[in-house]
């Protein structure tokens, strides 16, 4: 069924632009294994189109990020066929682009992603580098040039960037704002896809490591941290490996959900909500067993405020007025969107990090006069 869906929509897009079907992604099955995963709540999109659902949605949405900091997203508007697509792209975007040419779409720049990250270019644990590679596209996907394999999907990438925008990002968006008795648009107004930022779509690929480097990092891929930007939105896929700090501190798995998306607050909104909706903590480790040895492919939207915004809380915000502003820094200092990527990632898995003298396993750098934490 989902196959002749597939083929359907390749068809389609294959009459209305002329395109060839990407090679196909066949992701492996969901793990089987026993593991303790996060009880995380599920935002139904299609129930913001009145004012009372968005009402609802909000107080949904407030308790999300009070308890977990990660929601699920359904009835987001793409149907599973197109998610397939999808990840079909982002998968040649690796296999179908020889290493030559990944040379020349290598971001040259250590203060923005663009283009490829290769692996091994941030630093885990004892010596052991990451095994991750990435592709990061401007939501403005002319703004850059890309590899000769991706081109024909321009178009379908560039309408994914603007679907996660207005249809995704933007309604959640909307629902923070309710959530802190704030005008729907007050957000929203800071995040303008016409704007001058660094919203992007990145796929990403973790390829396994040998057994002596899984030990000697802890098996852990990506160290515990928060995000650089305000909203992560990623499409769910099956291959565990994503993990969240719970509020007692355990580590729990994110359980996969078909045609679902994942989403979680970074370290942005923590400025503009005054702590209200803290960045979430999480990490990515070794698949489960019954899972070890595949190589993990993720979608993302990463969204980010507009560069020139200055991250300041939303002061007139009722809720904030009466349980108090949690401030990063003072609002004199506060950074600009901008000076905050890139600072945060021109450090990020290069910087030298020192323990905590206040809490334990945790690594602390600062960044724009910024605390910033890694957790082990």
């Amino acid at each position: 069924m989902a196959s002749a869906a597939f083929r359907r929509l390749s068809h389609l897009f294959n009459n209305l632009y002329g395109l060839p079907a990407p090679p196909r992604y066949v992701p492996p099955p969901a793990s089987k294994e026993n593991l303790e995963y996060a009880d995380l709540a599920i935002i139904d999109l299609s129930k913001s189109r009145t004012e009372a659902g968005r009402q609802a949605l909000a107080a949904q949405l407030v308790e999300a990020m009070v308890t977990h900091g990660f929601f699920y997203v359904v009835n987001h508007g793409y149907t599973q066929a197109q998610t397939t697509r999808v990840f079909s792209i982002a998968n040649l975007t690796f296999d179908d682009v020889g290493e030559a040419e990944k040379k020349v779409y290598t971001g040259r720049s250590a203060a923005v992603y663009e283009g490829y990250k290769p692996r091994q270019t941030w630093k885990i644990e004892d010596g052991v580098q990451d095994q991750i590679e990435h592709y990061n596209i401007n939501r403005d996907v002319n703004k850059r040039d890309h590899p000769k394999a991706l081109r024909p999907f321009l178009p379908e990438i560039q309408a994914f960037a603007r679907h996660n925008h207005f249809n995704v990002l933007y309604p959640i968006l909307r629902l923070m704002a309710l959530g802190l008795e704030l005008s729907e648009d007050a957000l929203v107004n800071q995040h303008s896809f016409e704007a001058t930022s660094e919203t992007s779509v990145r796929f990403m690929k973790y390829f396994p490591r040998s057994q002596e480097e899984e030990e000697r990092s802890k098996n852990v891929w990506l160290k515990g941290h928060t995000d650089i930007g305000s909203v992560t939105i990623l499409w769910s896929q099956p291959i565990g490996g994503l993990q969240i700090l719970s509020p007692n501190g355990t580590w729990k798995w994110v359980r996969h959900m078909d045609n679902a998306l994942v989403v979680n607050a970074g370290d942005v909104l923590t400025f503009l909500c005054g702590g209200f909706y803290p960045a979430t903590r999480h990490r990515v480790v070794q698949p489960p067993p019954d899972q070890v040895g595949l190589a993990r492919l993720g979608v993302f939207y990463f969204s980010m405020a507009n560069d020139d915004v200055k991250l300041v809380p939303h002061e007139e915000s009722p809720v904030l007025k009466r349980v108090g502003i949690e401030r990063l820094c003072s609002d004199a200092e506060a950074p600009t969107m901008e000076e905050w990527r890139k600072d945060r990632t021109i450090s990020y898995g290069r910087s030298q990090l020192v323990p905590s003298t206040t809490d334990t396993g945790i690594e602390e750098e600062i960044v724009c006069g910024v605390v910033v934490k890694h957790y082990n």
